[in-house]
């Protein structure tokens, strides 16, 4: 009996270590991609662009999931999903790196580089980390494992924006004071404000990429399990081994369509909120946290999803609820104009 709690306790040790690894690399997709809530304006006044070409910052970023999701399935194959988590803290680490050159010469099309390069890298490193969620323990409770990753990414997302813009500015009404100057000043002294204003972004950029790197070697150095992909594995049913093609899989495809939409409304409120808040009247000083707060009611979302399923209430229930509710709230979005649509995009999620 006691030899058989040690071996429980063994156990469950064994899968806190990856767990809690994972719960990092999951930190780390929520502090990448989030930040581009505060990138979005930050380069709409830098680079001089209009709303449209600063949500360039976003399509630069995810189309490189759309570009790399089938070639990092290629590269994992070659590597393993341990190294290929390595190689994609490392690609992150290259992408960072690329905006010390955009920040010196506020070049956009070079701060888009950098951000395919390091979304590149995030593509490689969520498909060598995702399929650990699921074997970490029984399939039933799958989805409480993905609400704790998932609350690692939106803590992460929530104080993103808040972190770099507390590191490159030197005060809250700064930015509505500069752009109240940009308006006024010669085109030098214009030029002046945006260089020096660029080049504040170099010394995150370089940590962030220090980061990437020590990461990488962490996991290189830890006793993170392989995942087994292997054709042969006994677990996989007859029924299943007969299929042929992907298509022969309708939960999969579901769960994709799923996914694109979870994804879309995530990306689309928490990137645009601070441009559409200032477009309804509130200032910078106020609009930068508002991908913060939506980041956050996301968060109370994961800890529900922790506390009730499966326990209270079954995953499939959950899913049609959320589908419905998202429905409504989204009407509420379009139907409602001025500074109360803009809490109802904090409400949706």
């Amino acid at each position: 009996m006691i030899e058989s709690a040690s071996k429980k306790m063994s156990l469950r040790s064994f899968r806190l270590k990856p767990i809690a690894i994972l719960g990092i690399m999951f930190f780390v997709f929520g502090f990448v991609s989030w930040i581009n809530a505060i990138l979005i304006p930050y380069f709409r006044m830098v680079c001089e662009l209009t709303s449209l070409q600063s949500m360039m910052v976003a399509f630069a970023f995810y189309v490189s999931y759309f570009i790399m999701a089938i070639p990092s399935s290629y590269i994992l194959k070659k590597t393993g999903f341990k190294n290929g988590m390595i190689l994609g803290l490392f690609i992150m680490s290259a992408g960072a790196f690329i905006f010390i050159p955009a920040a010196m010469t506020r070049i956009y099309p070079l701060f888009l580089f950098g951000l395919f390069v390091q979304a590149t890298g995030l593509t490689i490193l969520q498909s060598a980390s995702n399929p650990y969620v699921t074997i970490l323990g029984p399939i039933e409770s799958a989805a409480k494992r993905i609400s704790i990753m998932g609350i690692c990414n939106k803590v992460a997302g929530a104080i993103a924006p808040v972190i770099l813009i507390q590191s490159i500015t030197n005060g809250p009404d700064e930015i509505d004071q500069i752009q109240k100057q940009l308006k006024i000043v010669g085109e030098d002294a214009r030029q002046i404000i945006l260089n020096q204003l660029g080049t504040r972004l170099i010394i995150p950029y370089i940590l962030m990429a220090v980061i990437f790197i020590g990461l990488g070697l962490m996991i290189r150095l830890s006793h993170l399990p392989d995942v087994d992909t292997s054709e042969d594995d006994h677990k996989v049913s007859d029924e299943k081994n007969n299929k042929t093609s992907i298509f022969q899989f309708p939960y999969l495809l579901l769960g994709a369509v799923a996914v694109f939409c979870s994804a879309s409304v995530e990306v689309l409120a928490v990137d645009s909120i601070i441009n559409y808040a200032q477009h309804q009247g509130y200032s910078f000083r106020d609009a930068k946290f508002f991908a913060t707060y939506t980041l956050i009611i996301m968060i109370l979302s994961y800890l529900i999803g922790i506390i009730l399923i499966p326990r209270f209430i079954k995953q499939r229930k959950v899913l049609q609820i959320c589908s419905v509710a998202g429905l409504i709230g989204t009407a509420a979005v379009i139907l409602v104009n001025g500074q109360i649509s803009v809490w109802n995009i904090n409400i949706l999620q």
